[in-house]
């Protein structure tokens, strides 16, 4: 057989696998509530991979390694970040969350949660934030597609957008069919491919290079500072400036709806600290391996001359220059699955966002199969103007996926860290300093001013703006609500039922 016999074989298995988990999940979908959030019945495990799965998108085996090739260690901030965020996450907000959300009226999306937590009754708030999720992950659901198709691109040689459309087409069938439960089961699949990938390759890659000591050599040959975390010019003004943007990446984890529902969607509160140990310890494998990958790789194309036209190809290209066809195969359906990951979880926030937050507010006697029907037309919707946004790509994989993150940070990162930790906070506070939060964003990424000659990255002024805002109008605008403060304290109680360890 030939080697792109092998490769189609591997990757016809993974689609397969894909759509009878979607088909399993479509077995065990049963109403409204079971569809948008797996019915609250997700394992730890599962919960875990699922988070990182949907978290980690295209952008770990493309964008980050095509990132550290391109600059080196300084990239490798991020990953830092990004460890430091998730952690927090998961020890801070997974258990109050999924207690609170339980408590406040059993809200079953962010938007919900919101209007419910701060007993909302003018529906602003829950039309804000369902408009947010909806505008941003557009966006987020359309930068997946640009990874789908560069994937297609470099793998089998087809156009940009034939591989978009199959990456399109074979990701909604399965979320279309399986729901939230599907998209959350064929993350821990494609999180495991994601993780053994990234392991494997760099160890090839080392192993062909001679030696850790032949790999430190052939980078310093192209540019010793690419193994200085900060670029090689010491501690500079934008050096800073470009450490605190990347490490700022942590931020973004308290906001992004698509992470934060696997908390809502654990059994219970309890699972929270296993949850935990198992998400945080598949991330640092994954990054860790990224990390190094594209430093390797930096070694690899200088010695053997590969011709490497894009760098955030770099992980496709040394899987075809050094592993047998089948195992490439695996690989590119490893890269696929990162990115479809992805795009099935967001698919499944966008429904929700429209169905149970704006749709619901006008026709609040839908029948939950009316509401499932919707649901899915959602999810085509979406799916269907995210890749129209997709034809003809303007920016990177990993430019795109930061501004949409960063977005979301922004926008409702604040707002869910004082929801859980702050019995003050009002309506009009959260409603004003999200709209501050997501428009500091726009504005910061089309006319950010330099500082020190870099460009600080967006989320940091969204965020902190929110929260300023946020704050400031709580104490103006805040009453005593006996019903609200019952509330606070109940989920408090039951969040810290569940080990801190």
């Amino acid at each position: 057989m030939s080697d792109r016999t092998y490769q189609l074989i591997a990757l016809v298995a993974y689609f397969v696998a894909m759509l009878a988990i979607g088909y399993y999940a479509y077995r065990r979908t049963s109403g409204h509530e079971d569809y948008m959030l797996g019915g609250r019945r997700l394992s730890p495990t599962t919960a875990a991979l699922s988070a990182g799965a949907s978290d980690m998108s295209g952008w770990l085996m493309m964008g980050l390694p095509g990132a550290i090739y391109v600059s080196g260690l300084i990239e490798g901030w991020i990953a830092v970040g990004l460890t430091i965020g998730a952690y927090l996450n998961w020890r801070l907000v997974a258990p109050r969350l999924r207690s609170y959300t339980e408590t406040a009226k059993n809200s079953i999306t962010i938007p919900s949660f919101f209007e419910n937590r701060l007993h909302d009754t003018s529906r602003s708030l829950r039309v804000a934030s369902g408009a947010i999720v909806l505008v941003f992950f557009t966006f987020y659901v359309s930068s997946m597609m640009v990874a789908g198709g560069v994937f297609f691109e470099v793998a089998f040689g087809t156009s940009y957008r034939t591989g978009m459309l199959i990456v399109a087409g074979v990701t909604l069938a399965y979320t279309l069919i399986g729901g939230f439960l599907g998209a959350s089961l064929t993350d821990v699949v494609q999180g495991t491919m994601m993780m053994v990938a990234l392991i494997m390759v760099p160890i090839v890659v080392l192993v062909s290079l001679g030696g850790v000591g032949e790999a430190l050599e052939g980078i310093r040959e192209v540019d010793p500072a690419r193994l200085s975390p900060l670029a090689g010019e010491g501690v500079t003004g934008a050096s800073v400036v470009g450490v605190v943007s990347a490490l700022a990446w942590g931020l973004g984890y308290f906001g992004q709806p698509h992470i934060i529902v696997r908390f809502m969607a654990m059994r219970d509160a309890l699972s929270a600290g296993r949850a935990r140990r198992i998400g945080i310890s598949w991330m640092v494998i994954s990054l860790v391996g990224a990390v190094v990958t594209g430093l390797l790789g930096i070694a690899y194309v200088n010695r053997i001359g590969l011709d490497l036209s894009d760098p955030e190809q770099i992980v496709l290209a040394l899987s075809q220059a050094l592993l047998h066809p089948l195992l490439v195969g695996a690989i590119f359906a490893a890269a696929l699955a990162a990115i479809m990951s992805t795009v099935s979880s967001q698919l499944i926030v966008c429904s929700s966002a429209f169905v149970e937050d704006l749709y619901r507010i006008v026709r609040k006697d839908a029948s939950p199969r009316q509401l499932v029907v919707l649901g899915r037309v959602a999810v085509l919707a979406v799916a269907v103007i995210a890749t129209v946004l997709a034809l003809n790509p303007a920016d990177t994989i990993l430019n795109l996926v930061a501004f949409a993150w960063a977005g979301f940070g922004a926008s409702f990162g604040p707002a869910i860290l004082l929801s859980l930790f702050w019995r003050r906070l009002t309506t009009w506070g959260a409603l004003a300093g999200m709209v501050t939060g997501a428009v500091t964003v726009i504005l910061w990424k089309q006319f950010g001013p330099e500082i020190f000659g870099a460009t600080l990255y967006e989320i940091v002024p969204g965020f902190l703006a929110n929260l300023l805002v946020a704050v400031v109008v709580s104490r103006r605008t805040y009453k005593p609500d006996e019903e609200m403060e019952r509330e606070f304290t109940a989920a408090a109680q039951g969040a810290r039922r569940a080990p801190a360890v």
